[in-house]
């Protein structure tokens, strides 16, 4: 009988060091191999757009574009592959983030050597992983929402006017940003502008702290 394939995975984080430590980790099971590395969402996207996978697990706060936001690309371009959220952040927000980009798990990188086989395996077979904290928090906040009748917010924001904000909240210039998107400078202006007053706010320094609160960039 032949043997199975190995499950074909993107690694993307963009520091090298973490992707070898979690390389090493992944390959030294027979049932994982790591087909691509990348060092930014951006990168990610372009290499699931062209590379066969089977999994995508992706750090949520990388250069360029964060790891929610190609998650929520790759949600939207190719639906049939897991997408599984990697963080060193023990955070509400993030994880509630992740989940609304389409993730189907998320593990905290200081639980990697004993999570993160599981969790690979756990979303290639359909089922849904969190780490322990996170459970309880998910289950809290439906709690809160349910006593309080709330509805799930819609997000105000497309992916483009995220990916502006994320860049102005790095400090790009317009010039930057339009050279980084592929766009001009006033449409980044005209981005900018609908930005602040879909949120209601006045100027960079609230953008900042919005980007912080999303898992845009990090404190």
């Amino acid at each position: 009988m032949t043997a199975a394939r190995p499950a074909r995975i993107l690694l993307a984080d963009d520091h090298a060091m973490v992707r070898r430590g979690l390389r090493h980790v992944l390959e030294g099971e027979p049932d994982l191999m790591v087909m691509a590395e990348a060092g930014d969402g951006a990168e990610a996207v372009e290499l699931a757009r062209t590379t066969p996978l089977d999994l995508a697990i992706l750090d949520v706060s990388m250069p360029r574009m964060t790891g929610l936001q190609a998650a929520a690309i790759l949600a939207n371009e190719r639906p049939e592959l897991p997408v599984l959220m990697l963080s060193m952040h023990d955070n509400e927000q993030y994880l509630f983030e992740a989940l609304k980009a389409g993730a189907s798990g998320y593990v905290l990188k200081s639980g990697a050597d004993r999570d993160l086989v599981g969790a690979c395996r756990a979303v290639l077979r359909g089922e849904p992983f969190l780490y322990p904290t996170g459970i309880a928090a998910l289950i809290r906040d439906f709690l809160d929402r349910a006593r309080d009748g709330e509805a799930a917010p819609i997000d105000p924001l497309t992916p483009r006017e995220l990916e502006v904000v994320k860049l102005v909240a790095e400090a790009h210039t317009s010039e930057q940003i339009a050279q980084l998107l592929g766009i001009s400078r006033k449409t980044v202006e005209r981005h900018r502008e609908r930005v602040l007053a879909k949120l209601g706010m006045r100027d960079r320094v609230e953008l900042t702290r919005y980007a912080i609160r999303r898992g845009l960039i990090e404190p």
